[in-house]
């Protein structure tokens, strides 16, 4: 061994002769000549691998040379040199002897403000020499820090993307190399760093982060708040691998920063939000160092947190099912900086790119679980951002936000929430979007513990049933909060809701009648449902029997000032038709609220739709308002009371259409049986010239329903009425024979024949036989009409028969025409001859 130690002196002193040409040839003009001299000492040095101690005597005799060749014109010559150099600096024992001449080169060529080297893959191999001399120099590079710095602050911002990552694994190693040293100049590498954080490569922004960790990390702690602004930005960055950087930078800080309590409520907020990245690595990741940061915390506290490590170790009740509760160290950390946590998210929820508002609502959400009972002292400004945030456009973001209410309503007491929240849904903050609030309290009350809600669902139930809460707004959002807080009232206290059952089928109807959007309505119905099965009872009609008389109660309350556009009309309408058959147990109750807003001096379109409504009802009035019998008993009163008044004459068009509301109303009430027979023979006197009067209505639907209700009261009451009734019929519908309708046409010769079948044997034929005579000679008439149509339905009037014999057809000797066709279209019945009383007389066979 100790002979070939002595002999190394000889076989560098053999090389060196040897190279000497080559070392002379580097000085010539020819470029491939310098070329050649490189390619030689190439190879007779580093490629023969010469020991240590060889190339360390070599190095010391070839470095000026070498370095020299750096400036060379040909690029291929300074390739070779800086290759040389590397090899020599990885080889020999004792780099840090090159440094002297070594470092100045290198800070003349690559860090002067005009970069001297052209070629990008010659600065890459220049970059990647520096950082192997950082890396077998270590601390011998103190005294050249200065060159580095300087160095690295221009290829941090080089061109070439390969340049600036292997400037940024220089910058770690190097700041891990000199931690005594690197402070001092740490802060003059921040603003190339943050130059290039931004790079279009991931690769490069990934290396960036990296870099600037180590810088913070080794630096004065005066530059965290200048680089965390660009962290934050890059935990929206499209690659993984950034955001894994990102998240392993910060959790170093939080474990290692010397002023790192000055930062946790800064640099908290980025580590937790690693918490809910998309990637499962950079989750564990970021949940593994986070558990380390508060178990080094809890370590570093211990006396303060003595109680609570000793009595507080089991979660709280009602925690959330399937979540792992984080440590003690943890939760202390986000209690202790909830308050300005609080602000700075409310200003990230209101930053124009939707990035940054989806991932801090999703970072809400770790901060109140972290927070737990705590959060209740920041309360306010937590709803208040919230309602903010449950505006806002980007679904993600409101989703995320009624989550982190839930996470409220399961650790705040009811008691606090409720009394800001419900002052909120009473009186909202944002005219607009009314509905933030409920939209809220939907979500805090579907996160609060059954046992600790049920005492307050009376006050919650009241304050929704409000007419100044259910009633105020008409706008679809508002509508479908509403249903929510009913729906998560019901799901959350089930059973415990039988108590408010009224106030929430209040809130349910009212809904119901203010939607115009079918969905709302279907959704509503399916909220009544579910209150029913909470109670137990199989039905809604069985639901509105429970709470009929209340309801009527509710709605007559303020009858007095409905108007078209109240919605407790709509309520009223919603009540009557979905409790079925359960009205017409209600009808004594009901009839005085109908008899209220019916009267001729209330609202005419109000009114109108009253009518409307009672009229689809009257049709089928065994299965609604006559379902017990009971509306019979009020029918006689209704029709006096109510119907008849709106049937009077009035100028306008408004009330023309009531008038035909009326009508409808009225032709459903004697099609339903809502009135009896003898009730009808009654009311005739009163009915009649009302009907008949209606005949003459300017609208053709207002004159044909007046027919059928003229010709439905002649086949229920038509035999029973008196002469003087019947006579004063049949005239109004002649004239309509000759209506502008042919509707209205069809219908008076329906009424007609109807009207004739009432002839019966208290009909006096020969007393009015001039009745008789006139009506048979306007049909005659008829026959003639242009309409085939009505000629057929005049000669299909089977009852026209009848008064055929009493008339003898007098008279008709000057309407030879007219009896001729009447002959030979009556030719069929059972008559075997007819004498035409007159001067002249015809025998018909």
């Amino acid at each position: 061994m100790a002979t070939t130690t002595s002999l190394e002196p000889h076989v560098s002193s053999e090389v060196l002769r040897g190279l000497a040409r080559h070392l002379n040839c580097l000085g010539e003009a020819n470029k491939s000549t310098r070329k050649r001299a490189l390619e030689c000492i190439k190879r007779e040095t580093v490629d023969k691998k010469l020991s240590g101690v060889v190339l360390q005597e070599l190095f010391s005799a070839l470095l000026k040379p070498l370095l020299k060749c750096l400036s060379d014109p040909t690029e291929r010559c300074r390739e070779i040199a800086i290759t040389l150099i590397s090899e020599f600096v990885r080889c020999v024992p004792e780099p840090q002897e090159s440094l002297p001449y070594l470092m100045p080169c290198l800070a003349q060529r690559f860090g002067e403000k005009e970069i001297l080297e052209p070629a990008e893959e010659l600065r890459l191999s220049a970059t990647e020499m520096l950082t192997l001399t950082v890396e077998v120099c270590g601390k011998q590079l103190a005294p050249y820090l200065n060159e580095m710095i300087n160095i690295l602050q221009r290829t941090l911002v080089d061109p070439f993307p390969d340049v600036k990552r292997e400037s940024c694994k220089c910058t770690v190693n190097l700041a891990n190399s000199l931690p005594e040293h690197f402070h001092m100049q740490a802060e003059s590498l921040v603003k190339p760093l943050m130059q290039t954080i931004a790079h279009q490569h991931s690769k490069v922004r990934a290396s960036v982060i990296e870099a600037a960790g180590a810088v913070i990390l080794h630096g004065t702690g005066k530059n965290v708040d200048d680089v965390l602004s660009h962290l934050a930005q890059r935990l929206f960055d499209d690659s993984p691998q950034v955001r894994k950087a990102v998240t392993v930078v910060v959790g170093d800080w939080l474990l290692n920063l010397r002023d790192r309590y000055s930062y946790f409520h800064k640099l908290t907020p980025l580590l937790l939000s690693g918490l809910t990245d998309e990637i499962p690595e950079i989750r564990l990741l970021a949940a593994d160092l986070w558990q380390q940061v508060g178990a080094q915390w809890e370590k570093e506290n211990e006396d303060d947190l003595k109680d609570k490590l000793d009595f507080l170790l089991s979660p709280p009740p009602f925690y959330p099912a399937g979540v792992e509760r984080p440590g003690l160290g943890c939760r202390e950390l986000v209690a202790r900086n909830l308050y300005r946590l609080v602000p700075a998210i409310g200003r990230d929820l209101s930053d124009w790119l939707v990035a940054t508002r989806v991932r801090t609502s999703q970072l809400l959400s770790v901060l109140l679980l972290h927070a737990e009972e705590r959060a209740t002292q920041h309360l306010q400004p937590l709803l208040a951002l919230l309602y903010r945030a449950c505006a806002d456009s980007e679904k993600e973001v409101v989703r995320n936000c009624l989550a982190a209410a839930k996470l409220l309503g399961t650790f705040v007491p009811p008691e606090v929430f409720l009394h800001l929240l419900l002052d909120d849904v009473k009186a909202p903050s944002c005219a607009s979007r009314p509905w933030r609030a409920l939209m809220v309290l939907q979500a805090v009350l579907g996160g609060c513990p059954r046992a600790l809600l049920a005492p307050h669902l009376p006050q919650i139930a009241g304050t929704l049933a409000q007419p100044d809460v259910c009633q105020e707004y008409q706008q679809l959002a508002y509508l479908e909060q509403l249903l929510a807080c009913v729906d998560a009232l019901l799901r959350q206290g089930h059973s415990d809701c039988r108590p408010v059952s009224l106030q929430l089928l209040q809130v349910l109807v009212t809904v119901q009648s203010l939607s115009a959007e079918p969905h709302v309505s279907h959704k509503a119905l399916a909220s009544v449902q579910r209150l029913c099965e909470v109670q137990g009872l199989g039905s809604a009609t069985e639901l509105y029997r429970q709470h009929m008389a209340q309801l009527l109660a509710w709605l007559s309350a303020s009858v007095n000032a409905w108007s078209a556009f109240s919605p407790q009309r709509l309520q009223m309408h919603i009540v009557v038709v979905q409790s079925g058959p359960v009205i017409g147990e209600f009808v004594k109750q009901l009839m005085p609220l109908l008899n209220t807003c019916l009267q001729p001096e209330r609202d005419q379109e109000m009114r109108m739709n009253v009518l409307t409504m009672l009229a689809k009802l009257l049709l089928d009035g065994g299965k609604t308002l006559d379902s017990q019998g009971l509306f019979r008993e009020e029918s006689e009163k209704f029709l006096v009371d109510v119907l008849l008044p709106n049937l009077v004459w009035r100028a306008g068009r408004t009330v023309a259409a009531l008038r035909t509301s009326a009508l409808s109303c009225l032709l459903a009430l004697l099609h339903g049986g809502g009135v009896v027979p003898q009730q009808l023979l009654c009311l005739e006197e009163r009915l009649s010239p009302q009907l008949l009067s209606s005949l003459d209505e300017d609208s053709p639907m207002g004159r044909l329903l007046a027919c059928r209700c003229l010709s439905t009261l002649l086949r229920r009451v038509g035999s029973s009425l008196r002469e003087e009734a019947l006579n004063k019929i049949y005239p109004e519908l002649v004239k309509r024979l000759d209506d502008s309708s042919e509707d209205v046409r069809g219908e008076a010769l329906r009424a007609l024949g109807l009207w004739l079948s009432s002839l019966g044997g208290n009909y006096d034929s020969e007393l009015c036989a001039s009745h008789l005579q006139f009506l048979f000679q306007q049909l005659l008439l008829h026959l003639d009409d242009p309409d085939g149509a009505v000629q057929n339905q005049v000669l299909g009037e089977e009852k026209l028969h009848h008064c055929i014999p009493p008339l003898k057809y007098r008279n008709l000797h000057n309407q030879s025409k007219w009896s001729d066709c009447m002959l030979r279209h009556v030719g069929g019945l059972n008559v075997s001859q007819f004498t035409l009383i007159g001067p002249q007389h015809r025998k018909i066979d």
